[in-house]
């Protein structure tokens, strides 16, 4: 297991982000005119040609060793670009430790994945999903070869590449495959939800219980917030502007075997990585942007609806009564300090659940430009 180089590994590649950021901000990123853009590598510039051939990827079956999955696979536009399920399987059929992740807004992560420190670039990240195989999930084996052949043999693959990739002598390669499919991702925005045309001034976009709860969520009673906060409603954000980027991981007392606050041991969160008994169960707190259209939530998918996520947070920490899983999670010696619990009546519940449900874009879950190219 690895220990604390992993964090001074993290610490590091943070300090070096402002060497591989452009400050390019000529792409046209389709934003509020009071948000910032989101950071590109340096090697890795936006360009339309580079979008569109990751669009095309982000869809392509091929691109798995069987031939049945994409990345489309596990996260779909209308879910948000998850995939609805607790735990998503593989292309050989392995069930995963963990929940499809959303990849609306992505581009201002600050880290990927639930609990990995050291994951800061989507061009790094994306290739875990397609070339890793603990757990398989695409499972693309020879993998240089097989992208390389692939490019060099769809005539609409040829031409984009080419055009994506214009200063490369030989640009068909799995390298730039992932690029391409990285700057695809980075161009899935989400401002559009209620919310946000409440906050431009549309002074009825939200109605009188979305109102009531946001004042709730807001609130230093229940402290959401705090993990929560932000344009994009989590605190592990950056963007164009960042000095620092911002992370966070915490533990929600969701589980608490044995009453020594162990987590199952397939899913530790960033004590996998760390090896420190404080880093028990702690994972990162993903956006609540669309959060209404991504259930099953937490890291696992083992809560069903809004509702009962809610009130395992009003409790201050979930209670397992039986199985191999029991524990009381209120009592773990690892949990965040903001998950204390607090008392909602049943229309404050609703109320709160009806502010989350205005962060639901329906635009980012049908538009075009993020759709399925292959179908017409």
């Amino acid at each position: 297991m690895r220990k604390t180089p992993i964090l001074l590994a993290a610490v590091a590649a943070a300090a070096l982000a402002a060497i591989w950021v452009s400050r390019d901000t000529s792409w046209d990123w389709q934003l509020p005119p009071d948000l910032p853009p989101p950071q590109v590598p340096a090697d890795n510039p936006m360009n339309a040609a580079k979008v569109e051939l990751g669009r095309w990827l982000f869809y392509d079956v091929r691109l798995s060793g069987n031939r049945t999955m994409a990345c489309a696979s596990c996260h779909i536009q209308a879910l948000a670009f998850t995939d609805g399920v607790a735990r998503s399987t593989g292309s050989t059929g392995e069930v995963h430790p963990r929940s499809s992740m959303s990849l609306v807004n992505v581009a201002y992560a600050s880290r990927l994945t639930w609990a990995n420190p050291l994951l800061d670039r989507l061009e790094d990240q994306a290739l875990t999903p397609l070339l890793g195989d603990r757990p398989v999930e695409m499972g693309l084996k020879d993998g240089e070869r097989r992208v390389a052949e692939l490019l060099r043999s769809v005539p609409n693959y040829s031409e984009l590449v080419r055009r994506a990739f214009p200063q490369d002598a030989d640009p068909h390669s799995l390298l730039n495959a992932v690029r391409a499919i990285a700057a695809f991702v980075r161009t899935i925005n989400s401002f559009e939800a209620p919310y946000d045309r409440y906050l431009a001034g549309e002074a009825d976009a939200l109605g009188a219980a979305a109102e009531r709860g946001m004042e709730l969520f807001f609130s230093e009673r229940l402290e959401c917030f705090h993990c929560h906060g932000g344009f994009n409603f989590t605190d592990s954000t950056t963007h164009v502007n960042s000095t620092v980027a911002s992370v966070g991981y915490h533990n929600t007392g969701l589980y608490n075997l044995d009453e020594s606050g162990a987590y199952p041991p397939d899913n530790t969160g960033l004590f996998d990585m760390t090896g420190e008994r404080r880093d028990m169960g702690r994972f990162k707190a993903p956006s609540l942007r669309n959060i209404a259209v991504t259930a099953p939530y937490m890291h696992d998918g083992s809560v069903a609806t809004l509702e009962e996520a809610i009130r395992n947070y009003e409790r201050g920490g979930r209670l397992i009564d039986e199985g191999e899983y029991a524990g009381d999670g209120r009592l773990s010696p690892f949990k965040s300090e903001f998950v204390t619990g607090f008392e909602l009546t049943d229309e404050e519940r609703a109320d709160l659940v009806a502010f989350l449900h205005s962060l639901t874009d329906e635009s980012v879950l049908r538009d075009p430009q993020y759709s399925n190219p292959f179908v017409r």
